[in-house]
């Protein structure tokens, strides 16, 4: 029976193939061309389960560079914000850091908050919004459990009591008396229409005050955001969301080889020593309804004089057991390593690239899998494809062919194939091995 394939919208479809030939993840249409990672999805759908159960869960995804570590963690974006999860995201750089000492982690905290992001709006910005729908919710229960109607001072008390019985909940948090503050002072900005108002909490809420004395003269509270207790917030919100009625809050934090590359042993040090204290709340029970998904590549996680186990305390928490090799990894364990995708599954993903590209140029595909085997066997066949062949790179190449191809209709692919530029690297030892792993696609 023949798999009915689905018809991706042009602008998608324009977003995929632009992105991917790019060598950057798009975030939409992940659906149209996820293959493989069943495993590794599974694995982190699990502990999707146990944060909306009140737990915490603490991920690193490991990979090289063009290994598919963003697109797992866009895959898994998506998924939970379909599931009614509230989703921050951001990269780390030389300006963005765990800790540091001119605001790097703070400015961190900034771009996770900046990026919130629901299944209504995907694309970031959701602050304001998650807020709003907050008290809009709890005034509509208000009136659904009294029957009484808006204007009625008793429901603005019940209203007020409800919105009391959320904040007494946060407060009781580190660092929770002024967040509860804070959020009965947007309520009632909220209620009285003064925009002014909700923006200066809004502001402070995204860390954006960079004195106290200014913070207390403008909402009345004694303290700001740091880089030194930023984190703290993160677990607040986290709280906060769940009251607010979202499933949970999931952190994805990328490019932990910026930590990495930092010249200064001592900053290093106290970066990792911030990551363990994130990991060990999340795992000891003193976060909830919060996760972290962050990425890094084998040498930022494995270099002991540089990387993740350069700092003891991390490496004997997260080094693989004695059981654990390639093709049989522990994927419950906190590191999920990426194994390469097989020839047959990018033979897959492949084939939906074609099927996208050609509905987004309008003719019909031309490409067909008999095509594409021996273009498999000859990225796959080059000299150290086994150990270092990424999708980012068999992507770009695929997507190149089919540019071409559909600008030049008269160039067949075996001419573009048999090319000296595509034929470079190639060794007869490796070809003798894709010859074989293909073995079951020969027609």
């Amino acid at each position: 029976m023949t798999e009915t394939k689905r018809k991706v919208p042009k602008r998608i479809a324009q977003t995929v193939i632009v992105s991917l030939k790019g060598g950057v993840v798009p975030r939409i249409g992940l659906p149209y061309i996820t293959v493989g990672r069943k495993s590794e999805i599974e694995a982190l759908l699990h502990d999707v389960d146990i944060i909306a159960d009140g737990g915490a869960s603490f991920r690193f995804i490991v990979g090289k560079y063009g290994a598919g570590k963003s697109f797992l963690i866009q895959t898994i974006r998506n998924y939970v914000m379909d599931r009614g999860f509230i989703v921050a995201d951001a990269d780390l750089s030389p300006e963005r850091r765990l800790q540091g000492t001119r605001g790097q982690g703070l400015a961190t905290y900034r771009e996770l908050i900046g990026n919130l992001s629901t299944k209504t709006r995907p694309e970031g910005g959701a602050l304001t919004l998650v807020l709003d729908r907050w008290i809009s919710n709890v005034q509509m229960e208000a009136a659904q459990e009294t029957g009484l109607m808006p204007g009625d001072p008793a429901l603005t008390k019940a209203v007020d009591q409800k919105i009391y019985a959320v904040t007494s909940q946060v407060s009781e948090m580190v660092h929770g008396f002024e967040f509860a503050k804070l959020l009965s002072a947007y309520y009632h900005a909220y209620i009285e229409g003064n925009d002014e108002r909700k923006g200066r909490v809004v502001r402070w809420f995204r860390g954006e005050y960079a004195l106290k004395r200014e913070a207390r003269e403008e909402l009345g509270v004694n303290i700001i955001i740091t880089d030194d207790d930023w984190y703290d917030y993160l677990k607040i919100f986290a709280v906060f969301f769940r009251l607010a009625g979202y499933a949970g809050m999931m952190i994805m934090i990328d490019e932990l080889v910026n930590i990495f590359k930092i010249p200064n042993s001592i900053t290093r040090q106290n970066n990792y020593e911030k990551m363990l204290t994130m990991y060990n709340d999340t795992l000891q029970g003193k976060a909830r309804y919060l996760g972290f998904l962050m990425g890094a590549t084998p040498q930022a996680l494995e270099d002991r004089r540089r990387g993740i186990y350069s700092y003891e305390a991390l490496r004997s928490r997260l080094s693989e057991g004695k059981f654990s090799r390639p093709g049989a990894r522990d994927l419950l364990a906190p590191v999920i390593r990426l194994e390469p995708l097989t020839a047959e599954e990018m033979l897959v993903l492949c084939e939906k690239l074609a099927d996208i590209h050609a509905g987004l140029y309008g003719y019909e595909r031309a490409v067909t899998t008999d095509d594409l085997v021996p273009f498999i066997k000859l990225e796959y066949g080059r000299i150290g494809a086994d150990q270092n062949i990424t999708p980012r790179e068999v992507i770009r190449d695929f997507i190149e062919l089919l540019d071409i191809l559909y600008q030049n209709p008269e160039t067949r692919i075996e001419e573009l194939l048999s090319s000296d530029g595509f034929q470079y690297a190639k060794s007869d030892a490796v070809s003798d091995k894709a010859e074989k792993n293909f073995a079951e696609f020969e027609i």
